[in-house]
Order: C-alpha cells, then structure tokens, then sequence
C-alpha cells in the first residue's frame, strides 16, 4: 500500500504539517487499516522512539502542547476528536497559523471527520477535545518522553494570539492549566 498525503490549499496549511489519509480494506469480520510505515515520507525527519496510546473521556481537553525537538504523529482509531494545530514558530512562513479539524471514524460521525495520521513538527502547539463518549489516541514520538522537552502553555491561555473555544465544561488535567518552556535547544523550520 502506498501512501496517499494530503496536501492543503496553502491558505489552510502549516509549513512542516502532513496529513496521510488511511484507508480501511473491510468485509463482514471488521477491517484492516495499514497506519503507518517508517518508509512513509511522513517519516522523513526521524525516526520513532515511543508509542502510546491515550483513552479519554467525552470533553476531555489536552493542550497546549509543544516540543523543541520531538516530532509527534497523531492517528484517532476510535472516537472523535477536534485536533488544533498552531505554528508558534516565529521563523516560519505560517507563524501564527491555526488548524481545527476532526479526527476519528469517518464511517461513524461523517464526512467531516477524517481517518488520517497526521505529522506535528517542533515549534507547533497541539491540542484535542474528545468529542464523543469517549475516543483513543495512538501517537508516535521522535523521541522518549522527557518532561524537560515537553512545553506547555495553559489550555486557556495560548501565546501569541491564540484563542480557542473549548466549550462548556471542559475536563483538563493540572499539567494543562500550567506554562513550561523546554530546555532542549529549538529546532527552527527548514525552509525559512
């Protein structure tokens, strides 16, 4: 299976952001989705290091977060979630950019909500809220979880100019209510 990547108009992208649209081979016992490859160019600025997966509950919010050097690659194989993307990265082409889009089971919550892996550089806040009962995140790190590379802004007050509307009721963690710079050096994007 080769891989399909999504390509955004330019006004609705972030430089470095990639999206690899899955696809899903079904019959009567269930399906087969192929995820990921280290061959896929999704993964052409590192290898991964960690693998985890996140079971979260309807109006969970996680974010901001954000790496200096990790790369993540985000993939929702149940439930749906609202995944929000910013570049906080000054150096960049689409600095102050902002994505919002669903992730999750397209055959179960529609067409707007898409079967993807998608690829977050360093330097670009992420965030989610569950958005149904409950739903699972699988992501892919560059690197092993260290705490001192993880940066954090509060879920409710993001730099630069960031605002975003979370809804009532929020369900978010201690960690996402507190700032934390990394203290790893900044990997700064390529092309600018």
């Amino acid at each position: 299976m080769s891989e399909e990547i999504i390509t955004l108009p330019a006004n609705n992208s972030i430089i470095d952001v990639e999206f690899k649209l899955l696809k899903s081979h079904g019959d009567q016992r269930g399906f087969f989705r192929e995820v990921v490859r280290s061959t896929d160019t999704l993964f052409k600025d590192g290898i991964f290091a960690q693998w985890s997966h996140s079971k979260m509950a309807k109006n969970v919010v996680k974010a901001w977060h954000y790496h200096h050097v990790q790369y993540d690659w985000w993939y929702v194989p149940i439930g749906k979630v609202q995944t929000i993307l910013f570049d906080n990265r000054p150096e960049s082409p689409t600095f102050k950019k902002k994505l919002v889009f669903k992730m999750g089971e397209t055959a179960k919550y529609g067409p707007d909500v898409f079967e993807v892996c998608v690829r977050i550089p360093p330097g670009v806040l992420h965030g989610c809220k569950v958005l149904s009962k409950e739903a699972h995140l699988f992501y892919i790190t560059s690197e092993t979880y260290n705490p001192n590379e993880e940066g954090r802004f509060p879920f409710d007050q993001g730099p630069n100019g960031l605002k975003h509307r979370w809804g009532k009721n929020p369900i978010v963690a201690d960690n996402d209510r507190r700032a934390f710079v990394p203290t790893s050096t900044r990997k700064m994007v390529a092309s600018a």
